[in-house]
């Protein structure tokens, strides 16, 4: 079995993404490492030389910056960066992990034998994580279905498989119709940092990106949140992000005075209704094979 680790950069370092531990985090249990890295003005590509591994490998691309915002094309200028990456991919399954996003250590030989367990199982098109988002510090994490709790992350590769946007992926039926994939859970989690990161990290990066995503620009300040969605993280983070992570002590403190949007609302009354009825009302981007 050949596993194929890839992601995509940009002005990494400048973003505050841990974009090293990131991919440090998969390359124990990947033959190789992809990464579709967009013109930096930055140490981005001398970081992730830096890491000397011979799996990593380096393809140099452009941004689309014309790419127009309108609501059925946000994200698509990531969705073509990800797929070049992903479409240079030579392993059985391709393993697709976010700047800001790690796995844990302990959970290395669990991913392994879950790709193992089901490489011969062609029904099976990519394997799911459950996702901790983690806010505001290390301490903290957003629970609310505003917050996708489960995702694929890895993709069978010898499907016709490319990422619409920047968020998912989806299989060609034909030539003109996308279907999400089948997918199987891996048992295991992706630790989510990237609102972790410094208000002027997260501000800037909104201010570089926003293009991609709307025609309008907001402004980042963590406090302004429904502090009814935010949890405390009792477990233990990557090794690899220990020394990344900002000290803190306990958790996180929304604004008391923020008035919570329309979407908060309703996430709201989301939370009420999966206690009550025990589901889970969270948007997912696969369809589960039992």
């Amino acid at each position: 079995m050949r596993v194929s680790g890839f992601t995509f950069l940009r002005n990494a370092h400048s973003l505050g993404y841990p974009f090293i531990q990131s991919i440090s985090s998969i390359l124990p249990i990947v033959d190789e490492f992809v990464i579709a890295l967009g013109p930096c003005t930055d140490e981005t590509e001398k970081m992730v030389r830096d890491i000397g591994s011979p799996k990593v490998r380096i393809i140099h691309t452009q941004w689309n910056e014309n790419m127009r915002t309108d609501v059925k094309l946000r994200g698509f200028a990531y969705g073509q960066q990800k797929s070049i990456a992903l479409f240079n991919c030579t392993g059985d399954w391709a393993f697709y992990l976010e700047a800001d996003e790690l796995i844990h250590e302990d959970a290395l030989p669990v991913i392994r034998t879950a790709m193992k367990n089901n490489l011969e199982n062609k029904r099976i098109e990519a394997l799911v994580f459950d996702y901790i988002h983690f806010y505001g510090n290390r301490n903290t994490y957003a629970w609310s279905p505003a917050w996708y709790r489960t995702a694929p992350r890895i993709l069978r590769n010898n499907i016709p498989a490319w990422a619409p946007k920047g968020l998912f992926f989806t299989i060609m039926k034909n030539h003109k119709q996308g279907r999400y994939p089948r997918a199987a859970h891996t048992g295991a989690q992706i630790y989510h940092y990237g609102w972790v990161r410094s208000e002027n990290h997260m501000r800037l990066k909104t201010h570089q990106v926003h293009k991609y995503w709307s025609n309008n620009i907001r402004d980042v300040h963590y406090a302004d949140i429904d502090g009814k969605i935010l949890r405390e993280f009792k477990g233990k983070h990557p090794k690899l992000i220990q020394d990344w992570l900002p000290e803190a002590h306990g958790i996180f403190k929304a604004d008391l005075h923020h008035t919570l949007t329309n979407k908060e609302r309703k996430h709201r009354i989301a939370l009420v209704i999966e206690k009550i009825l025990r589901v889970d009302l969270s948007k997912k981007h696969y369809k589960l094979v039992k």
